[in-house]
């Protein structure tokens, strides 16, 4: 297995578990004022797919760690399900980025930002959802 991959046990509790908070946080999401947190609001999408990811690794029998575990999280999703398209597997990276830049160098985006991305992000938690929920 690639570096930064490691092989587990499936664990379908912890699954459940991580899809509950996931969920949660997407409820949250509907109630942030997007113009004022418009960074916050992506942090928070971008986590939820991260946490996503992860759930379809673990339920898979794998996790990431170490330095460059998200962009191991996205090479494996690119990789391994053939369902994403070149385009959203340069969103989730450009997420990824973006929500850095956010985390350690206090990076704004705008609310429009988020417009033009939402209804891509939204359709990248569905697919995530449909595979966590074939493998539950």
């Amino acid at each position: 297995m690639e570096r930064g991959i490691i092989r587990i046990t499936p664990d379908k509790e912890k699954a459940v578990s991580i899809v509950k908070m996931a969920e949660t946080t997407l409820e949250m999401l509907e109630d942030i004022d997007t113009s004022k947190f418009a960074s916050n609001v992506l942090k928070e999408y971008y986590d939820v797919i991260r946490e996503f990811m992860a759930t379809v690794l673990l339920l898979d029998g794998f996790k990431t760690s170490g330095e460059g575990a998200h962009k191991k999280l996205i090479e494996y999703m690119n990789k391994n399900y053939s369902r994403f398209t070149g385009y959203e597997i340069s969103l989730l990276d450009e997420l990824r980025v973006v929500r850095n830049k956010i985390s350690y160098n206090g990076f704004f985006i705008t609310e429009d930002y988020i417009k033009r991305k939402r209804r891509d992000i939204l359709g990248l938690i569905a697919k995530l959802r449909n595979i966590i929920n074939r493998k539950i």
